[in-house]
Formats: C-alpha cells, sequence, structure tokens
C-alpha cells in the first residue's frame, strides 16, 4: 500500500514564518513602547512651582557733563548775504569755544538751513488778498551741539556764547558721562528687592524658597533738562547761573524662583 504524501513541510513552514512575523512585531511594539515610556513618565512628573516678583533699585547721582545747543539766525536781501553773515559769526563762535578749551569732538553741527522770508500782502475785508506773498529776504539757521565737560564753567561758557553773537540757544541737558559703575550698583539694589520681597511672600504663604530660575531686566539713564533760557535774558547775568541737580539711575529686574 503507498503512503499518502506528507503536507507537514508545508504547513510547518507557513507555520515558523507567521511565528516571525508576529514576533518582528512584539519587538517593534515593546520598542516603540520602551521609546515613549520615558516621556511618557517625564509629562506625568509635576513641575516645579514657581513665584515671580519684581524689584527696583535707584541710584542718585549729580551729573557731570551738560549738551547745549547753540547757534545763529541771521537775514539778508539775498541768500548769499545772509549766509555771508553766518558765516562769519559762526566762525567767532567756534574760535570762542576752542578759546575755551571745548575739544573739537565735543562741537557737531545739529542743524543747518536756509529758506526765503516773505512778505504777506495786505488782507481785504473778505479774507481775500491782493497778490501772492514775495520774498523780502533770506534767513540762515546754523546751530551745533557743545558739550561741556566742566559743569563749573557751564554758566560763563553761556555768556561767553551770546556775547559772541549767539542769537539761538536752546534746552540745556545734563548726564552723566560713564553711568555705568551707577547702573552695576542700582541692578545690585534691584536684585535685593527683589529677594527681600520674595521672602515676604514666601514666609506669608508658608513656603520655602529654592534656587533662582530666571532673571530680566530693564530700565536706564535717562538726561534731566533745563528748560531753554532766553538770549536777551543771559545778557544781564555774567555768568548765566545754572544748577544740574541730581539725577536718578534705575533698573528694574523680575526674578522667577522656585518655591517648596
Amino acid at each position: 500500500m503507498s503512503a499518502r504524501p506528507s503536507k507537514t513541510p508545508l504547513t510547518s513552514g507557513l507555520g515558523s514564518g507567521l511565528a516571525a512575523a508576529l514576533a518582528l512585531c512584539a519587538l517593534s511594539v515593546a520598542l516603540v513602547a520602551g521609546v515613549a515610556a520615558p516621556a511618557q513618565a517625564a509629562d506625568d512628573q509635576p513641575r516645579p512651582r514657581v513665584l515671580t516678583v519684581s524689584g527696583t533699585g535707584e541710584i542718585a547721582a549729580r551729573p557731570d557733563i551738560a549738551n547745549v545747543d547753540t547757534g545763529v539766525l541771521t537775514e539778508g536781501k539775498t541768500a548769499a548775504e545772509a549766509l555771508a553773515a553766518n558765516t562769519k559769526a559762526m566762525n567767532a563762535i567756534f574760535a570762542g569755544l576752542e578759546a575755551m578749551k571745548i575739544a573739537k569732538d565735543d562741537i557737531r553741527t545739529s542743524d543747518f538751513s536756509v529758506y526765503p522770508v516773505y512778505n504777506q500782502p495786505p488782507v481785504r475785508p473778505d479774507g481775500t488778498t491782493t497778490d501772492a506773498p514775495t520774498i523780502r529776504g533770506y534767513q540762515v539757521r546754523n546751530q551745533v551741539s557743545v558739550t561741556v565737560r566742566k559743569l563749573d564753567t557751564l554758566g560763563a561758557t553761556l555768556d561767553k556764547l551770546v556775547t559772541l553773537g549767539s542769537n539761538q540757544i536752546g534746552g540745556i541737558g545734563f548726564s552723566i558721562d560713564k553711568p555705568e559703575p551707577l547702573v552695576d550698583q542700582a541692578r545690585a539694589e534691584a536684585v535685593k528687592d527683589a529677594l527681600r520681597k520674595a521672602k515676604i511672600y514666601a514666609g506669608a504663604a508658608g513656603v520655602t524658597l529654592g534656587k533662582i530660575v530666571s532673571i530680566s531686566e530693564s530700565g536706564g539713564v535717562a538726561p534731566q533738562p533745563v528748560y531753554a533760557m532766553k538770549a536777551m535774558a543771559m545778557r544781564d547775568a555774567a555768568p548765566v547761573p545754572v544748577a544740574g541737580g541730581t539725577q536718578k539711575i534705575s533698573s528694574d529686574v523680575s526674578l522667577v524662583v522656585e518655591i517648596e
């Protein structure tokens, strides 16, 4: 009697291939799960509690330099005539500033302009005019910004400028030449102020302060202006009385601190 052909090899081959595929899938799932598990665990961890508080530091100091806007306004029948008169007056001012030991680097032209001056025609009772405006001359304005580094000579400098022919003197701004060390002091005071507040809040809330997470700041130095004085008033004072007062240099910080 002949034996039936065996199907075991075919069936066995399929079974082993299927088993291998299932094993590979299981390994892939295990690998993915192994990678995702730490991220999931990290998300489950409670985030640290923090306290955000601001602080301000302020330092008062006397300014040590002054910036003066000065110049000459001239008028002539022609632009050339006005310009010639202006140039002569400005050359006298430059020579006077040099004689007062003002460095050339501390003298900067801030404005120069030439423009016509018009005669306005008469106005009728109904508000209309008979003719168009006509040019009667020209004006030339030349202004410079001067830095005075010896404040005890500022009054004499202003008086000298007017004597030399300056008829355009604007505001006087006082400032500190090198404010960086003072700004650093203000920063340190601001951090101390923020930490002082943080301790008060933590004590009131019954929590303990941990490490500082971040510090951010804003603030700086702003000039303290002295408002413009009339040139004619300056002629009556020798030297011109001025006062620089004091400047406040401030820094604002924001602290984020962990609490336990």
